[in-house]
């Protein structure tokens, strides 16, 4: 389809046929050129070409000035929605975005438009290319997140930096052990004061330029320079010391046993010292950075990755917030060429246990009957796990009483009656005030506003929603008594629990008063010493804290769901839960 719809669109919203299908319209040549901006010859070479696609009729008005017949023969939803779904097939995914906003266009046309788009996330093989390129695109429902290491705390964008950067070393949970990464070995002296990393040779960035030592110590200033909001983790670091091109020490001022931990995480990926990531988002990672704004990340396999090279050449992650919840959280839906007879399946899901659960926070920050105790307990039991599952279901799979699943296996889970809430909101001294919830705008989130807010009125509990657009903290502080929320853990669980108890990014941060943080970070103080099972031992121990004190009221541990391309291969789950896009492949043209 060539330029014509366009043309049509733009004289149809600037002479509004929406009542005039098949109605002569009164129009001058002058008229039209001041719609379509251009010179006269050309308003009758577009007319000419729109009569030809049967899209309109034009009776030129006889002798200078008089009116000419513009007819329209098609509605404007109809070519409208013929062009997006030509935009959106031959790829052109932004400009069909935009052409949605660019016009007036009604709900049930722009469901019709957004499942159209829906359908194009996928595996796509362009025949067009010599190489025959493979790509694959993901929605995501959300706005995109800061994708930068020294300030990431969101687990998509962490997923997405971990196909962009590598760390000197990589945590395998199955078996609890370090793995090499851009350092092929490492050691420590016996006391774990001084840790001794040997880098590789040959790694190159994204940009060309070979990675050194001094990049891994630009990387930790980094986080200096920036006040990274986990930069509390590596205080322990006095010194660090360049032996050569591809050896570096990092001495410390204390014992520190959850050292490595630290190197492996995200917030050490290693940067090129002479590129501003910010701007130029460059890593030694399997996917460059092709492209970045606001709609699409596209990554592109890095064919000179120190390590394997990725199998699809290129990865397109779409961020649609308009879509809302009707988008699943991951997916990969089947939109190859060749697709299944309708009624068929159209791929496959896989389900996959996340660290972490859905929990709820108080604003302490805000002033109000929340701060009594007696009030939170009250809604620690209208925010009853077992019932939660029952009346809501959905990938709500257990009941949580932590952050760890198998923590809260070990727990029996009851359903006190609601008066016993309301008897507790009596002794908080609750005298019909309102308490406001703020949650996103997530199917869950919106799931439990409600579910909570029926209930509370069950007992005379007045429970306000407050629905964000954004998670906007300074909304949040001023508004909200309450946030629902979720807590996604990395697979490296200690320096996941850890992260959330001390990174200054996340909302337990914000909302705590200082009090409250303090408490924490005395029982945390010696954590970094310690032997793993102590370590554990202190997180179970903070834990309680928020437990036993209703600072956090735990809900459900949830199941995600990624749903597949019949024609993916080498399903492997990486971080979060989310699948490892470097292992996928694709599977066709073998019956």
């Amino acid at each position: 389809m060539d330029n014509s719809s366009m043309n049509y669109l733009c004289l149809a919203a600037a002479l509004d046929p929406a009542f005039s299908i098949q109605q002569p319209i009164p129009v001058t040549i002058e008229q039209l050129t001041g719609i379509l901006c251009c010179t006269p010859r050309n308003v009758k070479f577009i007319l000419r070409k729109l009569e030809e696609q049967q899209l309109i009729t034009w009776i030129p008005g006889r002798g200078r000035g008089n009116y000419s017949q513009l007819t329209f023969l098609r509605s404007v939803d109809e070519v409208l929605e013929e062009k997006f779904q030509d935009m959106v097939h031959k790829g052109r995914i932004k400009p069909a975005i935009e052409l949605i906003g660019q016009y007036q266009v009604n709900e049930p046309l722009k469901e019709r438009l957004l499942a159209v788009l829906d359908k194009q996330m996928g595996f796509w093989s362009e025949p067009d290319s010599i190489s025959g390129q493979e790509v694959l695109r993901i929605s995501r429902n959300r706005p995109m997140e800061k994708l930068d290491p020294a300030m990431v705390y969101t687990a998509f964008e962490t997923y997405l930096l971990g196909h962009i950067c590598s760390t000197l070393i990589t945590y395998d949970a199955e078996n609890g052990s370090f793995l090499p990464g851009l350092a092929h070995t490492w050691e420590a002296n016996p006391d774990s004061t001084s840790y001794l990393f040997y880098l590789r040779k040959g790694v190159r960035f994204h940009h060309g330029r070979g990675m050194t030592s001094r990049d891994v110590k630009e990387t930790l200033q980094r986080l200096t320079d920036l006040n990274s909001p986990a930069i509390s983790h590596f205080k322990d670091i006095c010194h660090v010391e360049l032996e050569s091109d591809y050896r570096i020490r990092f001495d410390l001022v204390q014992p520190n046993t959850f050292f490595l931990h630290l190197f492996s995480s995200i917030y050490m990926s290693i940067l090129p010292y002479d590129v501003d990531f910010a701007a130029n988002p460059v890593g030694t990672g399997p996917y460059q950075v092709l492209d970045l704004n606001e709609d699409v990340l596209v990554l592109g396999a890095y064919d000179l990755y120190y390590g394997i090279r990725p199998l699809l050449d290129r990865v397109e992650i779409w961020y649609l917030p308009h879509l809302g919840s009707s988008v699943r959280q991951y997916q990969l839906t089947d939109a190859g060429h060749n697709p299944l007879p309708p009624g068929e399946e159209q791929g496959h899901s896989i389900d996959y246990p996340a660290l972490g659960c859905r929990y709820i926070l108080f604003n302490f920050r805000r002033e109000g009957l929340h701060h009594q105790q007696a009030v939170r307990q009250a809604l620690r039991i209208l925010y009853n796990q077992p019932a939660m599952i029952r009346e809501l279901g959905g990938n709500r799979i257990m009941p949580a009483d932590s952050f760890l699943p198998w923590k809260s296996n070990q727990q029996e889970f009851r359903e006190p009656l609601l008066e016993e809430a309301k008897a507790l909101l009596q002794a908080g001294g609750y005298g019909g005030e309102v308490l406001t919830i703020a949650y996103r705008s997530r199917k869950e989130d919106q799931e439990e506003a409600l579910w909570l807010q029926e209930r509370g009125g069950r007992i005379g509990l007045k429970l306000q929603l407050h629905p964000l657009t954004e998670y906007d903290l300074a909304d949040i502080m001023g508004y909200a008594d309450l946030l629902i929320a979720e807590e996604v853990l990395e697979d490296d669980w200690q320096w996941g629990m850890i992260n959330y108890f001390r990174n200054e990014s996340n909302y337990l941060h914000d909302l705590l008063l200082d009090r409250q943080k303090s408490k924490l970070q005395r029982l945390l103080e010696h954590f970094s010493r310690l032997p793993a099972e102590e370590r554990a031992e202190l997180l179970d121990l903070a834990e309680d804290q928020l437990r036993d004190n209703c600072w956090v009221l735990y809900g459900c541990h949830m199941n995600k769901k990624a749903q597949l391309s019949q024609n993916l291969f080498g399903l492997q789950t990486g971080s979060f839960g989310f699948l490892d896009i470097s292992k996928l492949w694709v599977k066709s043209g073998f019956q």
